[in-house]
């Protein structure tokens, strides 16, 4: 008996569960796949990496294969100062991202100085049945050392029954020496189906960065 299948069969308890001692790098390193993975799983989609870029679009993988769908921002630097993260939906594959919403946007912030802290609601950054783009990060500076980075969770974009309601939390190095904890949420007030995704600066290009999208496996 190997020293990997030992050490498994010592960290099996009596119910047949694996206790986490024995899943090591060496037990699991040459699996690729798991065909049976639980509800809950992350599915890895499609990866874009911003250069320049005016926009960053998904134009594909929103589809009826799951019912949630995960955002993740990494490092968005922006090449303009004081400048919002900002995305809109499609419903006709990216040929006009247009879609009606109705949203909140409030943020926890706090300079480098220590000397303002504030909780607050932002009722310039929200919509009222508008097809503007919806902000998502805080106002980003543009120095070297300063982007922003979250999360953006989309449910049920492919319905044909309800609308679509998305969550956003954001962390931003705002361009004022504060670090900004942002969070906007709302839906999309449209039955039809949402199937693209574009994301892009209030103002100037997105300098770089990383957007990850992933599924959400079905339980």
């Amino acid at each position: 008996m190997g020293s990997i299948t030992r050490g498994l069969s010592n960290n099996i308890t009596t119910g047949g569960v694996i206790l986490p001692a024995g899943i090591t790098n060496a037990s699991v390193a040459d699996v690729t796949s798991f065909a049976n993975a639980s509800g809950g799983t992350l599915i890895l989609l499609s990866t874009q990496t911003a250069s320049a870029s005016a926009t960053i679009d998904f134009t594909s993988g929103l589809d009826s294969t799951y019912d949630e769908y995960i955002f993740k921002f990494i490092n968005i630097h922006p090449a303009t100062d004081n400048v919002f993260l900002t995305f809109n939906m499609s419903t006709d594959g990216g040929s006009n991202y247009n879609v009606t919403k109705t949203t909140t946007y409030f943020r926890a912030r706090h300079d480098e100085a220590d000397t303002t802290t504030a909780l607050d609601y932002i009722t310039t950054l929200d919509l009222a049945q508008s097809t503007a783009f919806q902000n998502l990060s805080g106002d980003t500076g543009n120095g070297n050392d300063e982007q922003c980075s979250g999360t953006l969770t989309l449910f049920n974009p492919s319905s044909t029954t309800f609308v679509k309601h998305f969550i956003s939390t954001f962390n931003s190095y705002r361009a004022n020496d504060f670090t900004g904890n942002e969070f906007s949420a709302g839906y999309g007030n449209t039955t039809s189906a949402v199937n693209a995704i574009q994301f892009k600066m209030s103002s100037g290009n997105i300098d770089d960065g990383i957007i990850k999208l992933y599924g959400v496996k079905k339980s």
